[in-house]
């Protein structure tokens, strides 16, 4: 065999992934939250983007024929999304030529009256917001505090509490930040935990519940003694309480009570954490006939568009080669976002519809109808691969008749049933151990071994450790501590 050089052709195939298919990969894992974040992102750099007008978005959405495809199990062609609408151009000035703020006028300032400050609001009338936890704590500590030093020491303990109140930093880390004497700190922590609300500035939750007991003037040595035993009482371990304690069982359930009556997040009630505001990406709504349909919701899809006016303007006017092609290079990635973000609708729709083709029984019953359902289903049915298929439930919400649910909740393994024929969800048999501890009477506690007897008379076959999983994944607590607390309750 010779050797030298030459030239040879060779015809192979291969995968290869464009930018342009890794931006669509990411779009449709997004949530619609990240979803937004990121048009309003791309809207600001590439100046052929625009926003669409509602108006042509929800013309466009009524007109796309998946928004009244029936679950109704007959074949039917593969849905198409609602068109991803937009706006007929930029906003130009009207035809007087005045611009927007000229055409619109700002209202008047409200002139102060001849009366002078009397006629003016009250301070806390002008109040945009509520008063803060910190804000309520200085105006205290302002007052409470005569020593400068001190004084300064606790508005920086003030401005070191977390949202519940505690004050989680320890003594001897505040001296070195603070630059002071431990004789200090604890001086002007001690003032900070005197304030309103009670169990403000505890370091945890032992000392924040001895404050508001001390603030009551029920601490008293037999409450002290079930403070110090905290996780015996979140294990519901009454016998070791009455022995620490020394009371009987009675003065026990009295001072728990009390317990359970106070605040372990004193400061939560001045800056409450925001609920999770969930916008379902699509809708399943009844129709007549008993059939359902699946539709986008149309305030989650992005209404964007490429804006071919404003492009046809710039490109003629544009001279020289690099400018030409940085146009083009924005004028081919609008375009492209916008087929992206279609096709992200049609995928999270066509998903959509294909979970609820095999989940009519919950959206008819409730969870007790679901069915053991997996990636590996859906991807058969819609001719999508699995990884697809997961992108496009992640961070995907769906509002039906029974509430606003993750697609991923619909997704669970089946476990055999007794009779070998069928197999019921996991989600089932976790509702239907739940159901079975809610009924449970105090002389009649079940244990995981009774609940394994109990699901199999049910047709659920089901391990004894997998009880005991499921029923911690529903916080629920054991069989053991069930009984202590309902013996205690009598």
């Amino acid at each position: 065999m010779s050797a030298g050089m030459r030239l040879e052709m060779r015809q192979s195939q291969g995968l290869v992934i464009t930018p342009q298919l890794q931006q669509a990969i990411k779009l449709l894992q997004l949530s619609n939250m990240e979803l937004d974040q990121f048009i309003q992102q791309e809207l600001a750099e590439n100046p052929f983007l625009t926003r669409g007008d509602d108006g042509v978005a929800e013309r466009q959405a009524e007109a796309a024929p998946e928004r009244e495809a029936p679950l109704d199990g007959r074949a039917e062609p593969v849905p198409e999304a609602p068109a991803i609408a937009g706006a007929d151009g930029p906003d130009w000035p009207s035809e007087t030529g005045e611009s927007s703020a000229e055409a619109f006028p700002a209202a008047p300032r409200e002139r102060r009256s001849a009366g002078g400050d009397e006629d003016l609001p009250s301070l806390e009338a002008t109040l945009s917001r509520p008063v803060s936890l910190r804000e309520h704590l200085l105006a205290q500590v302002v007052a409470d505090a005569d020593d400068p030093e001190t004084r300064f020491i606790a508005c920086a303990l003030v401005e070191r509490l977390d949202g519940a109140g505690y004050l989680r930093e320890p003594v001897e880390e505040l001296c070195v930040e603070l630059k002071t004497g431990r004789d200090v700190i604890e001086r002007a922590l001690r003032i900070v935990q005197g304030l309103d609300p009670a169990g403000v500035g505890a370091r945890d939750l032992r000392e924040c519940l001895a404050l508001q007991l001390r603030e009551l003037n029920r601490l008293d040595p037999a409450m002290q003694a079930l403070l110090d035993h905290l996780p015996a009482l979140a294990r519901a371990d009454f016998p070791s309480l009455l022995r620490a304690c020394q009371v009987d069982q009675e003065d026990l359930q009295d001072m728990i009570a009390e317990i359970r009556a106070l605040n372990p997040r004193p400061g939560a009630a001045f800056d409450p954490d925001p609920a999770p505001v969930v916008s379902p990406d699509v809708h399943v709504l009844p129709m007549p006939g008993g059939n359902w349909r699946v539709e986008v919701d149309p305030r989650t899809l992005p209404r964007v568009l490429a804006d071919t006016g404003y492009y046809s303007v710039i490109s003629s006017s544009a001279e020289g080669r690099k400018a030409k092609e940085y146009l083009s290079e924005r004028w081919q990635s609008a375009n492209w976002l916008v087929k992206a973000l279609d096709q992200r609708a049609r995928t999270v729709l066509r998903v959509t519809k294909a979970i609820f083709q095999r989940q009519k029984g919950f959206l008819t019953h409730g969870p007790a109808r679901l069915r053991p359902l997996v990636l590996r289903d859906i991807a058969e049915a819609t001719g999508l691969h699995e990884s697809t298929v997961s992108r496009a439930t992640s961070d995907k919400y769906v509002g039906t008749p029974r509430g606003t649910f993750a697609l991923k909740y619909f997704f669970s393994t089946g476990l055999p049933s007794s009779d070998g024929e069928s197999s019921v969800s996991a989600e089932v048999i976790r509702q239907r151990i739940r159901k079975m501890i809610e009924r449970e009477t105090p002389d009649d506690i079940l244990s995981d071994d009774k609940l394994v007897l109990l699901l199999d008379k049910e047709g659920m076959q089901v391990a004894r450790r997998t009880v005991a999983k499921y029923r911690e994944s529903l916080n629920i607590a054991s069989s053991l501590q069930r009984r202590r607390a309902k013996a205690l309750h009598r």
